[in-house]
């Protein structure tokens, strides 16, 4: 069962509650929940911006890149006979990425992408 537009209103409301007062940017792919009114309303009237990334461009979001660690590291090669020992191993290696985590503040300083945001957003 995918998710709806329900779910993604009710996380949309669970991030505004985590940062109050400030503005949001969601890093979004064209998922069609994504895009209903409903969604798109909320996020208007409670700062903040839906910024939609270009069909087949999801390496453009940093979150790929730890979906691609954690499938290569936990999950490649792997004969798992259930959803729980699945599970198991992806909640291994969580901690100890975690761990191992270093911020992106640096991330290409001299981009050209950073000037298409004017430095309004923080990237850290």
């Amino acid at each position: 069962m995918s998710a709806s537009w329900h779910e993604f209103l009710s996380f949309l409301k669970l991030l505004r509650q985590r940062w109050p007062g400030q503005k949001l940017y969601v890093i979004l792919d064209n998922f069609s929940p994504h895009k209903h009114p409903a969604v798109s309303d909320q996020a208007a009237a409670n700062d903040a911006g839906l910024v939609f990334l270009p069909t087949y461009a999801s390496w453009l979001n940093w979150i790929e890149s730890e979906f691609a660690a954690l499938r290569y590291f936990a999950l490649n090669g792997t004969d798992h006979q259930t959803h729980t020992e699945q599970g198991g191993a992806i909640a291994g290696y969580m901690p100890w990425r975690n761990t191992r985590a270093q911020p992106k503040r640096d991330f290409a300083p001299n981009s050209v992408i950073r000037t298409w945001t004017d430095n309004k957003i923080n990237v850290a």
